[in-house]
């Protein structure tokens, strides 16, 4: 493999020293871009798209090809892990993910077992190693996987939720089930992101993209603890080392015990001040965030206006600390493509400015 050509955004999660800051776009490759809506088309699922390689691939480039971006993230979906798993995973239109046989019964979740990256989960690999020969050593490219509590909700809930009732009523009524649940997930996350790092994945990071929603106290037991388990068990300590990043929707009051827990890198949405974010993290790892994607529906304008605010707010990244700019939370299908572009050329720009300032 080439070396890389730009490796700013590895340099920042290390937190070295960087010309400017580096972006990349939660749900970068999606559906707010014409040639995504084209592959999928021709794919004729979402499934089957997420399933070839090739396609993967391809989708997974396509936004470095309209916008300098710092990094490529995986083409994939949270939800392949529990489908391995033989819970049915379909996507319907307007319905989105929905699981045939959710986790409900004492019976199914005594038999629930972690699948093999390397059966069920192949095709995930096959797409990063194909990915990474596409790149060329462009950028570098990002694995992921949803924490285990993220996937148990949508394993209990057989889809999204708006109260997470059906998980919520098995923590409180019958935590020893739920926590059978997360100990397996645990285990079949480090499995795949290992899997993924094996395969050529340069950074991970770990959605805990429901974790907002648990009590306090909950979160610490029932999110946290096993995002801690996976990072334990994570072949990252390797030359050149792989870094990690764990973000939680809705874990700013959380973000001291995030940092501690060993990732390279905390995740924050757009309700957490930047500058108050790196106040409290300090220089226990780097900052990944934070612009509402909402303010992407404005004019060009008014988006670098936002970049800039977020920008200030964090201020020069110096030693010991590190700046990735990214979204509070994935990307909208709404987004126009031209306003991505003022987004990046403002935290190019605009960063390169502070710096020279500094």
């Amino acid at each position: 493999m080439k070396p890389l050509a730009n490796d700013t955004f590895l340099r920042a999660l290390r937190r070295e020293p960087t010309p400017y800051t580096p972006i990349w776009l939660m749900r970068q490759a999606g559906r707010y871009l014409p040639e995504y809506k084209a592959t999928r088309s021709r794919a004729g699922s979402f499934m089957a798209l997420c399933t070839s390689p090739e396609m993967a691939s391809e989708v997974t480039l396509q936004p470095l090809e309209r916008f300098p971006l710092d990094a490529a993230i995986l083409f994939s979906d949270i939800l392949t892990i529990p489908d391995a798993m033989g819970l049915g995973l379909r996507f319907t239109d307007g319905e989105g993910p929905r699981f045939e046989r959710p986790l409900r019964s004492e019976a199914d979740i005594a038999k629930l077992s972690a699948p093999d990256p390397g059966g069920e989960l192949r095709y995930v690999t096959d797409a990063v190693r194909t990915i990474r020969r596409a790149l060329d050593g462009r950028v570098p490219l990002i694995g992921f996987s949803g924490s285990p509590w993220t996937l148990a909700c949508y394993m209990v809930e057989g889809g999204g939720s708006s109260d997470f009732r059906q998980v919520k009523t098995m923590l409180y009524r019958r935590p020893d089930l739920l926590e059978r649940i997360l100990a397996v997930n645990a285990e079949a996350v480090a499995a795949y992101l290992n899997a993924q790092i094996e395969a050529g994945a340069q950074a991970i990071m770990i959605f805990d993209s429901w974790g907002g929603v648990l009590a306090d106290g909950a979160f610490q037991r029932f999110s946290l603890a096993y995002t801690r388990r996976v990072l334990e068990a994570l072949h990252t300590q390797r030359e050149p080392k792989v870094p990690t990043i764990v973000f939680t929707k809705g874990g700013g009051p959380w973000l001291e015990q995030i940092a501690d827990t060993g990732c390279d890198a905390v995740g924050i949405d757009w309700t957490v001040d930047p500058g108050q974010a790196r106040a409290r993290i300090g220089a226990r790892c780097a900052i990944q965030g934070n612009l509402d994607p909402m303010a992407l529906m404005a004019e060009p304008e008014q988006v670098s206006i936002e970049a800039r605010r977020v920008l200030d707010r964090f201020g020069v990244p110096s030693e010991g600390t590190g700046h990735v700019f990214n979204l509070g939370h994935g990307i909208s299908q709404f987004t126009p493509p031209e306003n991505v572009t003022a987004l990046v050329e403002t935290v190019h720009s605009y960063s390169r400015e502070q710096r020279s300032r500094a």
